[in-house]
């Protein structure tokens, strides 16, 4: 049913008694066509439709009750013709009984003795920095989740206590977690810093390296009476042993004279220094080298020249003497080869890890390397989102806003196979049908105090409309009681399937008893991921007005993030946009969410939620800033729990969203939003800063 506004239900209950009367629904806008925008052609495919469930107000009924009475069914539960709410009845929610004994305690009294045990508490009882005492203590110091603990630590839910990392993830570059403590090391999924080279769990310099050189686990050989030495990832002779010593300046015999060198000054003989077997191969040939005035030895070997580290492209020699002659080689298995632009095939000086540098990379800021081979080192792709327009219609300027500032195509050459976003669209939460032309828009901000996390812009989808109170294009409406837009589909069908047929839910709380997507919205963005990225995260903020009323009821407004990729770690429903539970279960993001992951809803005021459900405190709201200005705010004439918690809504704060990728991969994600069980109450999302990493990643959400 829809809800309605608890003032509303006196009069509503007084015009069921009279007559039947019919809702007024409000009048929809909508984008004329699900819009698919590719990033090689500017304009869009209009492919009309009008597919898709039609908004449809359930019928509001009344209520059978004892003779004299009459009532009301609403979703705020049965009341009278006083006016005066009872106990929600929503289908499949549990009553709760407020004449008996107090729910927070149970009494057991013999004669003459009386005693009162204390129930178990809930973790959004507990404020930050303590846990439910499993053991019936209370609330005690200690963890529940990672917004329990000081950043950059993490909460480890079995022994409830904040460590420096749980996984390889939570640690920097070039180290792994041991023991609950970041220390050096390195694995496929956690590489090294600065460029060097994973080689048996350590970080290591493949240009110095003699048990390492030029390769993980070539180990340079010890010259004959001398020690090894490997520069620029050659292998050579270092020193000599006493009392030998290197007079013929060969590495390739060590050092063959015991005692002083000698030789007739001035005399000359053949040189060379190159690796075995390349003497006399292409462009390489010997030199000569000259015996000192003191004739105590040779001086370096002139004239030589020795291999090239890369074949130069359509010259017509053999440069790097392999005995052929402009082979476009790829060396390093990335799929680029070195005439196709591929800056670092072999390892070589600034070119440690040559799989992960090609035109396909992103710039990892502050390596000091060519990652992406645009003769640049460290530069990052330039922002793109200055000078969008607040109500747009092509999926890509989203992209942009959402700071995605590098465009592809499908299919194009190896050559210029290069990361970024190939295509978009904006469309219902089943793909099918149009999206509100005021369920989404672009803004420098929203309300009084949120800026976007990079550059100038940030992407608004709402089930409602997509503006603060002093926004335009498109214009504000009240998030409550809500606009029903008409843009009513069903779930993304792959993601419902995952979750056998149900939507997830917090624990404890009542189902949803609908799979429909009311008022919703989505945006999917088809994506050619950085050949060295092994996940990104992006920021969300989430709004709803169903806080805070229907915390923890059937009116669970949802978001998700729908990943399609062939990494491994990611949801096996594929949505990212989920809280991970100590026991591990996972629960989208949504109101009730506050139920599972406390420390999630944050921009809030603390005091009764739920009062529609079944009431309990919440006490984990950090202050009301991010709700001032968008609609959000504080309104007396919304305290619908009679508590002083008056605010229209509440909100997340900032949370990092991360998932897993392959590299090279073209990988799809849809961002979508819907209004759960009925089309009130609405809810928003903001999305911004999206950042790849060379790092597997924890997929979920955590605060900032």
């Amino acid at each position: 049913m829809h809800k309605l506004r608890p003032d509303f239900v006196a009069l509503a209950s007084c015009a069921v008694l009279l007559a039947a009367c019919g809702d007024d629904q409000p009048s929809s806008s909508f984008d004329p066509t699900s819009q698919v925008t590719t990033a090689n052609n500017p304009t869009t495919n209009q492919v009309s439709s009008t597919s898709g469930p039609q908004d449809t107000e359930p019928t509001t009924t009344t209520t059978p009750t004892e003779p004299g009475t009459s009532s009301v069914a609403t979703e705020t539960g049965t009341t009278d013709t006083t006016g005066t709410p009872e106990t929600a009845t929503d289908p499949g929610t549990t009553t709760v009984d407020t004449t008996g004994p107090d729910p927070s305690t149970t009494s057991t009294t013999d004669p003459g003795t009386s005693t009162t045990m204390a129930m178990p508490c809930e973790e959004a009882n507990c404020p930050m920095g303590q846990f439910c005492d499993p053991n019936g203590n209370g609330c005690v110091p200690g963890c529940n989740d990672d917004t329990d603990c000081n950043a950059p630590t993490k909460c480890d839910v079995g022994s409830n206590t904040c460590k420096g990392c749980l996984g390889d993830g939570d640690c920097p570059l070039g180290t792994v977690c041991d023991a609950g403590e970041c220390m050096p090391g390195c694995n496929d999924m956690q590489p090294c810093q600065d460029g060097l080279a994973c080689c048996s769990n350590s970080c290591v310099d493949l240009l110095v390296d003699t048990a390492n050189c030029q390769a993980c686990g070539n180990a340079c050989p010890v010259p004959p009476n001398g020690n090894a030495s490997c520069v620029m990832a050659q292998c050579g002779l270092a020193s000599c042993k006493a009392p030998w010593n290197d007079c013929d300046k060969d590495p390739g015999n060590g050092c063959e004279n015991q005692g002083p060198c000698q030789c007739d000054p001035g005399t000359q003989t053949a040189c060379y220094t190159g690796q075995d077997g390349t003497q006399g191969v292409g462009i390489c040939k010997e030199g000569l080298q000259t015996c000192n005035p003191q004739g105590t030895g040779y001086g370096p070997c002139m004239g030589e020249v020795t291999p090239n580290p890369t074949e130069i492209c359509s010259n017509g020699l053999d440069d790097n003497c392999n005995s052929q002659v402009d082979e476009d080689a790829d060396a390093d298995g990335d799929g680029y080869t070195v005439c196709g632009g591929d800056c670092c095939d072999e390892v070589g000086p600034n070119c440690l890890n040559p799989a992960l540098v090609n035109p396909g990379a992103f710039e990892v800021g502050g390596n000091m390397v060519d990652d992406d081979c645009d003769g640049t080192k460290d530069n990052p792709v330039a922002s793109c989102d200055a000078n969008l327009t607040s109500n747009s219609s092509n999926a890509l300027d989203y992209a942009k806003a959402i700071d995605l500032c590098q465009t592809t195509t499908e299919n194009p050459p190896q050559n210029q196979k290069k990361w970024g976003v190939i295509s978009g669209t904006l469309t219902r939460a089943d793909g099918v049908g149009a999206i509100d032309s005021q369920a989404k828009s672009i803004r420098p901000g929203f309300g009084n105090n949120v800026l976007p996390q990079q550059n100038a812009r940030l992407a608004v989808l709402s089930t409602g409309n997509a503006a603060d109170q002093n926004d335009v294009n498109p214009p504000y409406a009240d998030f409550q009681p809500g606009k029903i837009n008409g843009a009513n589909s069903n779930a993304p069908a792959d993601w419902l399937a995952a979750n056998g047929g149900q939507f997830p839910n917090a624990p404890g709380c009542p189902g949803a008893q609908s799979n429909g997507a009311n008022d919703s919205a989505m945006l999917k963005l088809r994506i050619r991921v950085p050949t060295n990225a092994k996940s990104f995260n992006v920021q969300m903020y989430f709004y709803s007005a169903e806080w805070p009323e229907y915390v923890c009821t059937a009116f669970n407004d949802l978001f998700v993030s729908l990943v399609n990729s062939t990494a491994a770690g990611n949801p096996n429903d594929k949505n990212i946009a989920i809280y991970n539970a100590p026991n591990n279960q996972k629960f989208p993001v949504g109101v009730n969410i506050a139920k599972a992951a406390p420390g999630l809803f944050t921009q809030c005021q603390n005091g009764q939620v739920g009062c529609y459900g079944t009431p309990f405190n919440y006490n984990n709201c950090t202050g009301t800033q991010g709700i001032a200005g968008t609609g959000f705010q504080a309104d007396a004439g919304f305290d619908y729990c009679q508590e002083g918690n008056y605010h229209t809504g509440g909100a997340t704060g900032w949370l990092k969203m991360s998932g897993n990728v392959k590299g090279g991969e073209v990988m799809e994600i849809r961002f979508a939003i819907w209004d759960t069980a009925d089309g009130q109450w609405d809810s928003l999302v903001l999305l911004d800063d999206w950042v790849w990493s060379v790092q597997a990643s924890q997929p979920g959400v955590q605060p900032n």
